[in-house]
């Protein structure tokens, strides 16, 4: 499980001009991708990393703040551009896998108590966010 966190001031997902999910306050965009061998370890792992993790003002945490986050799927996290100019994203996990557990790390940062908006997943989502900092951190479940 791969996920792209983004120190931001606020973030939106729409889709087809639908407001889906916002967070309005100082928080977390979290880009998130499944591969083949993810499981509920990884997940819980991975929620547990991000809500303790350090990186919103003065080295605090959204454990610390109470801060909110915003979770959008992202198979491409895990595209393979090494060979050629088309990347392949045979190491994303396929949506009977990957939904379910994108819905399972959600729920665990709920589960931790962080406020947790979701885009909606496998849909075409415009994202817009403002970046704080700009902080960005690539994290990997172990």
């Amino acid at each position: 499980m791969r996920a792209v966190v983004q120190r931001v001031l606020s973030a939106s997902v729409t889709v087809d001009d639908e407001l889906v999910g916002a967070i309005d306050t100082p928080g977390l965009l979290i880009y998130l991708g499944v591969t083949h061998s993810d499981t509920q370890r990884e997940v819980d792992s991975l929620a547990r990393k991000i809500h303790g993790l350090r990186i919103l003002r003065d080295e605090q945490s959204v454990s610390e703040t109470g801060a909110p986050v915003l979770v959008v799927s992202q198979f491409t996290l895990y595209g393979d551009a090494r060979k050629g100019r088309r990347p392949t994203w045979q190491a994303a996990a396929p949506r009977e896998l990957s939904e379910p557990l994108y819905d399972a790390f959600c729920g665990a940062l709920g589960g931790l108590g962080t406020r947790t908006e979701r885009g909606r997943f496998g849909a075409d989502m415009r994202v817009e966010s403002i970046n704080d900092g700009p902080i960005t951190v690539l994290l990997e479940s172990p």
